[in-house]
């Protein structure tokens, strides 16, 4: 794990939740996921986006990189996980990659979020994934 995400991970558990790094606030959750291939547990801080009662988004942006995130292929290798919400505490979850009209729909409103987002889809050229984190 890099520097920067255990910085994050250590400000999100010492405050609650909050995140004053990047002006992040309380919009990130803990991932906790499994590599696809060795199986070895893993946090990630993402930025999650509420979908109605119990589901998020959250995005595969991994700052406009031309490759995805690790997490985004350990959460299609092994779907459920769990997610440390700021609110909420440790929620058992459901990841689902979305496709089509409805992936396009999440990612508006991740670019209608932030600048950064918006910038994301600017520095690349593959498609942001976007997937349903739906509680279980």
């Amino acid at each position: 794990m890099s520097d920067w995400n255990q910085q994050i991970i250590d400000e999100f558990r010492a405050n609650g939740g909050t995140v004053t790094t990047m002006g992040f606030g309380r919009g990130l959750v803990l991932l906790h996921h499994r590599g696809a291939r060795t199986g070895e547990e893993r946090i990630s801080p993402v930025a999650a986006i509420p979908d109605g009662e119990g589901a998020w988004f959250v995005a595969a942006s991994k700052g406009g990189a031309p490759t995805n995130p690790g997490w985004y292929h350990n959460l299609l290798a092994w779907p459920d996980v769990e997610i440390e919400h700021p609110d909420e505490g440790t929620v058992a979850v459901r990841a689902v990659d979305l496709e089509g009209a409805e992936r396009d729909a999440a990612w508006e409103r991740f670019t209608q979020r932030s600048e950064g987002f918006r910038s994301y889809q600017e520095k690349t050229t593959r498609t942001i994934p976007v997937l349903r984190l739906t509680r279980r």
